[in-house]
C-alpha cells in the first residue's frame, strides 16, 4: 500500500526483508521498551497489526510505525512510532501518522489511541499538533518506571478528514 503523503515522504507497508532495518532502527531510537526481532517478525505476519516504514539511505529506514487493530473494535492503537535521528524534523513522523490514520479509517476505525512517555516532549508536541487529546495518565508505565500519557484522536470528525 504505497502512499505518498503531502510531506513527500513515501510510506509503504514493511516486508520481511525489512526485518534487520526495523530492529536496527528500534535499537537506535529507543533506550528501553524496544520491540524485539521476534515481535517484529510476528507483527509483519499478523492480520491484526500493520507495520509501515519510510525508507532512508539503503538499507536503513528513516522511520517506522506499528499499529494494532482488534476485530470488532472501532479503536486502533498506535503501538510504536520511531524516527531515525538523521530524519527528525523532515516530515517522517507526520507522514507515518497520516498513513496510520488512513489505514485505520480504511479498516473502519473511528478512533486512534496511543501512549507516549511523559518526558518525550517532541512526540507530545507532534501528537497535539495533529489534533490528539490527552485522555489519561499512566503512572510508571514504561520499563524504566517513566510515566506516560494516553492520547486519542477521532478519525471521523471533519477535522480528521481534512488533516
Amino acid at each position: 500500500m504505497p502512499t505518498s503523503i503531502p510531506s513527500h515522504r513515501p510510506v509503504r507497508r514493511a516486508e520481511a526483508a525489512d526485518l534487520d532495518a526495523l530492529v536496527a532502527l528500534e535499537q537506535g531510537v529507543f533506550d528501553s521498551d524496544r520491540l524485539s526481532r521476534r515481535q517484529y517478525r510476528r507483527h509483519l505476519a499478523s492480520a491484526s497489526a500493520l507495520v509501515l516504514v519510510v525508507d532512508g539511505s539503503r538499507p536503513s529506514l528513516a522511520g517506522a510505525a506499528v499499529v494494532f487493530f482488534r476485530k470488532g473494535s472501532a479503536v486502533a492503537r498506535l503501538y510504536s512510532l520511531a524516527t531515525a535521528a538523521e530524519a527528525r524534523g523532515k516530515g517522517v513522523a507526520s507522514a507515518l501518522m497520516a498513513a496510520v490514520e488512513a489505514a485505520a479509517r480504511a479498516r473502519g476505525c473511528r478512533v486512534l489511541r496511543l501512549e507516549v512517555r511523559a518526558d518525550n516532549l517532541a512526540a507530545i508536541h507532534l501528537y497535539e499538533h495533529l489534533g490528539y487529546r490527552r485522555i489519561g495518565h499512566l503512572a510508571a508505565y514504561y520499563d524504566d518506571g517513566a510515566d506516560g500519557w494516553r492520547y486519542e484522536r477521532s478519525l471521523t470528525s471533519a477535522a480528521a478528514e481534512t488533516a
